[in-house]
C-alpha cells in the first residue's frame, strides 16, 4: 500500500500518507524545493537534533547526498480510497490471490500470531490484514528513501513542522542503532517497512518480538506484526469484539431511530447478520452504510474506529475487516455495491462547513468523514427529507446550499 500509519493523534497512526494527501482547502499545490532550500531546512534541524543527542557524525551521514526528490510533489494528491466507489475499491483490495496468500501466512505465523494475541488482544487475521494492505505482506515496502522524502516535503512547506518532527525521529532511530541508514526507505511520505510506520510511530510501537536486540520492522514479519499489534493495543483495541459485520435489516426498518445501540437492542429491532451467524450477546453496534442505503449495511464496534486510526479512510477499514473475514473463512459483502462515486472532497469539506453552521457536531473541517459525523448527516438528511443513511451526497449538498 502506498499511504503510512498514523503520526501524533489528531494526525497519527502509522498510516499518515491519507492525511498528507489532503492539504487544508486554502494552501496552494505543493511545489518541489530548490536545492537552496533544501539545504536551509536541513540546516535548520541541526540544533534540535544536537540538543536529542544526535551527534554531528550522525547527522551528516543521514543527510548526504540528499537532493530534492521531485516527484514527490505530486504524489501529494488524494489517494484512491477517496475516489474510487467502495465496492470497487473493496473488489481491488481484496482478491482472491490476497485472500489465499494471507490464509497462508495465517498458518505460518500461527504460533507467534496466537502469541502476540494474547499480549496485545488483537486477533491474527487483523494483523495480517493491515500487512497485506500495507505492503502486500511485506513484498512492496515503498523504495523511497524517506529522509530524502520528507526532507523534500518539509522544505517545501508541506506539513513543514510535522516533517521537522518526523526526521527528527529518524535521526532517533539512526543514532540509537535501531537500523542502518541505507534500510530507512519506504513510501512518499516517509513510511518505512513492512507495516508501514512513520519514524515517531517506530519509535512509539515498534516491537522487538523474539527479543534479538532490534526492532526490524523491515526484515523480520513477527516483529512487523506484533508492531501493528502495540499499534492498535495502544489506540484503546477492545479484546473480543468484532470490527463490524454486515447485517440486513427488516423491510419496515426506521432509518431515522438510534444509529447506535446494544447488540440484543439490534437483535429486537429485527436485524440479522448476513452470514446467518447470531448477533453478539454484549457491545454496541453502530449502523453503517459506507455506499448509502441502497447498498450494504454493517453494524460496526469501536474496534472499527481503532483501526481507522491507522489508515483514515473508510473504504481502507472495510477492507482490513473484510480482508481479516475472508482470510478466516467467511463470506465476501453479499449485498450489491452501488457503483457511483463519493463526493469529491470539495464537497465534503462545504458539507461539513454546513453542517457545522447548523450547530451539528463537526469533528473534522477537511474533508474526512468520521462516524461520529454520520450522525451529524443523517440529523441534517432528517431535516430536509433525505434518507437518513448517513451518506454523504451531493442531494444533501445541494439541499443545504438551497437553505434547506
Amino acid at each position: 500500500m502506498q499511504w503510512p500509519p498514523m503520526m501524533a493523534r489528531a494526525l497519527s497512526g502509522p498510516a499518515l500518507t491519507l492525511l498528507l494527501a489532503l492539504p487544508a482547502a486554502a494552501e496552494p499545490a505543493p511545489q518541489p524545493p530548490s536545492p537552496a532550500a533544501l539545504a536551509a531546512f536541513v540546516a535548520s534541524l541541526r540544533p534540535a537534533a544536537a540538543a536529542r543527542g544526535v551527534t554531528p557524525a550522525t547527522f551528516d551521514a543521514a543527510f548526504a547526498g540528499v537532493a530534492p526528490d521531485p516527484a514527490v510533489a505530486a504524489l501529494t494528491r488524494r489517494q484512491a480510497e477517496l475516489n474510487k466507489p467502495t465496492g470497487a475499491y473493496l473488489a481491488a483490495a481484496v482478491t482472491p490471490a490476497r485472500v489465499a496468500e494471507g490464509r497462508a501466512l495465517l498458518a505460518k505465523y500461527s504460533d507467534d500470531l496466537a502469541a502476540i494475541e494474547r499480549r496485545f488482544g488483537v486477533p491474527g487475521p487483523i494483523l495480517v490484514a493491515i500487512w497485506g494492505l500495507e505492503t502486500n505482506y511485506g513484498a512492496a515496502p515503498g523504495a523511497k528513501d524517506v529522509i530524502r522524502s520528507m526532507a523534500t516535503l518539509g522544505a517545501m512547506g508541506y506539513r513543514a513542522d510535522l516533517y521537522r518532527d518526523e526526521l527528527l525521529a529518524a535521526l532517533d532511530i539512526l543514532q540509537r542503532g535501531e537500523a542502518p541508514r541505507d534500510a530507512l526507505r519506504g513510501s512518499w511520505a516517509g513510511a518505512m517497512g513492512q507495516p508501514q510506520f512513520m519514524p515517531s510511530s517506530f519509535l512509539k510501537y515498534a516491537v522487538d518480538w523474539h527479543g534479538d536486540g532490534r526492532r526490524d520492522i523491515w526484515g523480520d514479519a513477527p516483529d512487523a506484526l506484533a508492531s501493528i499489534a502495540d499499534f492498535l493495543h495502544e489506540q484503546g483495541w477492545t479484546p473480543g469484539q468484532p470490527w463490524g459485520f454486515e447485517v440486513r435489516l427488516p423491510d419496515d426498518f426506521d432509518l431515522g431511530a438510534a444509529s447506535r445501540a446494544p447488540f440484543p437492542a439490534w437483535a429486537a429491532r429485527g436485524v440479522v447478520r448476513a452470514d446467518g451467524d447470531a448477533l453478539p450477546g454484549d457491545g454496541t453496534g453502530i449502523l453503517y452504510f459506507p455506499a448509502g442505503s441502497p447498498g450494504p449495511a454493517f453494524l460496526v464496534t469501536t474496534n472499527f474506529s481503532v483501526i481507522k486510526t491507522y489508515n483514515s479512510s473508510d473504504s481502507y477499514v472495510l477492507a482490513v475487516g473484510t480482508l481479516a473475514d475472508r482470510m478466516a473463512g467467511g463470506p465476501p459483502v453479499a449485498a450489491a455495491w452501488p457503483t457511483a462515486a463519493p463526493i469529491g472532497r470539495d464537497d465534503r469539506i462545504a458539507l461539513q462547513a454546513r453542517l457545522a453552521a447548523l450547530g451539528l457536531p463537526v469533528d473534522d473541517r477537511t474533508g474526512r468523514i468520521s462516524l461520529t459525523l454520520r450522525d451529524a448527516i443523517r440529523e441534517a438528511q432528517k431535516r430536509v427529507g433525505l434518507v437518513p443513511d448517513g451518506n454523504p451526497t451531493a442531494a444533501l449538498v445541494r439541499a443545504l446550499e438551497r437553505g434547506g
